[in-house]
């Protein structure tokens, strides 16, 4: 049985928490407050689910969602993620994470610090561009025409397992090509945000100008 880390479990986290179980993961759930804080969301998702110390959470999970304030990023202890796919769901916001000149310059990307920050984990871009009320929609809602979602990373073989975790739990899935393309659905971007069939995630995808060009 694959087992879900979840690092951070505010709407989104809480959201993918809960497609995952629907799906017949295992979910272990962490936050920087504590696991003695998540009792009742464990109560919620049922006996598939724990909560955990974030170092922990890693430790016990084959694939993780790092669902956190990209401020949390700089202190994650690197070795509990050594060998991990790592979904990496972040943005920068200026007015929320400060002034981080490499990335308001876009010489790197989000996940790329994720990257630098977690040097033996795998680390792929995904769930960033979507609204938590999206998962609540593509749970409740299954059949039809799927929404997509865009991924990146550097090793194949991590991007192999995010995409069928994605399609698990509903999703069509867009390959970004290298984690240094994740910025093409990454907040003010065509893509982030709307509800897309993969063919029209690949055009948003391809009209996206980076922060530096506007």
């Amino acid at each position: 049985m694959t087992t879900i880390g979840i690092i951070g479990v505010g709407l989104m986290g809480s959201e993918i928490a809960r497609s995952c179980v629907v799906n017949g993961y295992d979910v272990v759930v962490a936050n920087s407050r504590g696991p003695e804080t998540l009792g009742e969301l464990v109560a919620e998702l049922g006996p598939t689910a724990r909560a955990a110390t974030v170092a922990d959470a890693a430790e016990a999970s084959d694939i993780i969602a790092m669902i956190i304030p990209l401020i949390g990023v700089y202190s994650l202890p690197p070795e509990p993620f050594a060998g991990k796919v790592v979904i990496d769901g972040n943005n920068y916001y200026r007015k929320r994470d400060g002034e981080i000149e490499e990335l308001w310059n876009e010489t790197t990307t989000v996940s790329e610090v994720l990257q630098a920050q977690l040097p033996e984990a795998y680390v792929v871009k995904g769930f960033n561009h979507l609204h938590p009320t999206q998962l609540a929609r593509e749970r409740h809602h299954p059949g039809g025409v799927r929404q997509a979602t865009a991924l990146a990373g550097d090793d194949d073989q991590a991007k192999k397992i995010a995409t069928e975790f994605f399609d698990t739990i509903g999703f069509d899935v867009l390959d970004l090509g290298p984690l240094s393309e994740g910025w093409r659905v990454q907040r003010g971007t065509p893509a982030y945000g709307p509800r897309f069939t993969i063919e029209q995630l690949r055009e948003a995808a391809a009209a996206a100008t980076r922060f530096r060009d506007r």
